[in-house]
């Protein structure tokens, strides 16, 4: 695999360069004998026929993240009962009801069965198995407790599942009432607003400039229906893919994060996501370096995992870890801060990191409860806009006719 990677080195600029290595963790290993700190890598992939071979299945398409969480336990309950790691995969093979699930399990034992470790193995298949995944089974299998790795991965993976579902939830139901808000309006648009039209016109009546502005989108609608109804779908697909983007995401998190309940929200939900993972980590002994790389590269966010970052080089330098997170309390609260420190002066930091975690994903579960009684009012507001707008439109017309009979 080619990975381009950006090295940090004291005194000298960073440098970019394209390295070839089995996997991400080798190329951390590699770098790190040579006295260097890699900042970002990129995996390059070059166009063969093989990589095209296994473009399918490296992909992920059809294997979802509850058929990781849902394998990682069977696997450590039957090696907790003694079978080897290739008896396990061969039973997950056959009962499983996935074909893509089936084919990549196949591909993991014929890596092992050819040499490689399973966490070398696993590292095949990035985009169905994440970094965290491959890290523990690595740590676990240097260990000699393959077992508890997979264990702890697979709750860490279900708790941020479940973390992740719960905002969903809560977000669909302003996603509903907005929607039918929408619907609404276009249907009075097309349908009531041109009866009421004809019937102004016909009478003569004089109608104010509100009234003439919904007129004219309601015309504009009726007479090109088709060119709006695209509009519609290409703005909706388009909002979708910018928010899924890069600079969309920055965008809406830092929207996100100058507002009010849901800043905290936010910032509650990140901390829970990096102590959890980082707790996982160092649990199944992980080197606290590495660690760090990978919670950044498993927070995503790049505004949060910059502070994970500068912790990395905090921790590099000899520092202490809680250094960076209690210089950005703006992101990461004092809490988290504050605790890690403790931790730190009791030698159980992973256990420390495990109680922020458990903390942090409590109280986000608690308000995304309460999160309906914050929306329900602004949602009221924005429904009683539109049905003002309408109102004084269509309204205020039918006042000037009933004045002139």
């Amino acid at each position: 695999m080619r990975f381009r990677i950006t090295i940090r080195k004291k005194g000298v600029p960073d440098e970019t360069r394209i390295v070839e290595a089995p996997s991400r963790f080798d190329v951390y290993s590699q770098i790190r004998n040579e006295g260097g700190l890699v900042t970002s890598i990129e995996e390059r992939r070059r166009f063969s026929l093989g990589a095209l071979a296994r473009f399918n299945i490296s992909i992920g398409a059809g294997v979802e993240r509850q058929e990781v969480i849902r394998t990682a336990k069977n696997l450590s309950a039957m090696l907790t009962a003694g079978l080897s790691i290739s008896r396990a995969l061969s039973v997950i093979e056959r009962q499983s009801s996935n074909k893509r699930l089936k084919t990549i399990v196949t591909g993991l034992s014929e890596s092992i069965r050819k040499g490689s470790s399973f966490h070398e193995a696993l590292a095949l298949y990035p985009k169905v198995f994440p970094e965290l995944f491959v890290a523990m089974a690595r740590a676990g299998e240097e260990s000699g407790s393959l077992t508890e790795a997979l264990t702890a991965v697979a709750l860490q993976m279900e708790r941020s599942e479940e973390l992740v579902r719960k905002i969903r939830g809560a977000m669909i139901y302003p996603a509903i009432v907005i929607t039918a808000v929408i619907i609404v309006a276009i249907l009075m648009l097309i349908y009531v607003v041109p009866t009421l039209t004809k019937t102004f016109i016909s009478l003569g009546v004089e109608v104010p400039l509100a009234t003439r502005v919904i007129v004219a989108i309601s015309s504009f609608v009726v007479a090109h229906l088709s060119l709006t109804a695209l509009s519609f779908v290409a703005l909706l697909v388009g909002s979708i893919l910018f928010i899924r983007s890069r600079p969309g995401g920055v965008l809406v998190l830092f929207v996100a994060l100058h507002m009010p309940v849901i800043s905290e929200l936010v910032r509650e939900t990140y901390s829970a996501r990096a102590s959890r993972t980082l707790s996982s980590l160092l649990s199944a002994g992980v080197p606290v370096l590495e660690a760090l790389s990978i919670t950044k590269e498993v927070v995503h966010a790049r505004v949060f995992a910059q502070v994970i970052g500068e912790a990395e080089v905090h921790v590099r330098k000899g520092e202490l870890l809680s250094t960076a997170f209690a210089e950005h309390t703006k992101l990461y609260p004092i809490l988290m801060g504050e605790m890690l420190s403790v931790g730190e002066e009791t030698g159980k930091v992973a256990e420390m990191l495990k109680q922020i975690a458990e903390f942090y994903e409590t109280d986000v579960a608690e308000k995304t409860k309460d999160l309906s009684t914050v929306i329900e009012p602004i949602l009221m507001l924005v429904i009683g806009a539109v049905v003002g707008v309408f109102a004084v439109s269509i309204i205020a017309p039918i006042y000037s006719l009933s004045s002139a009979i």
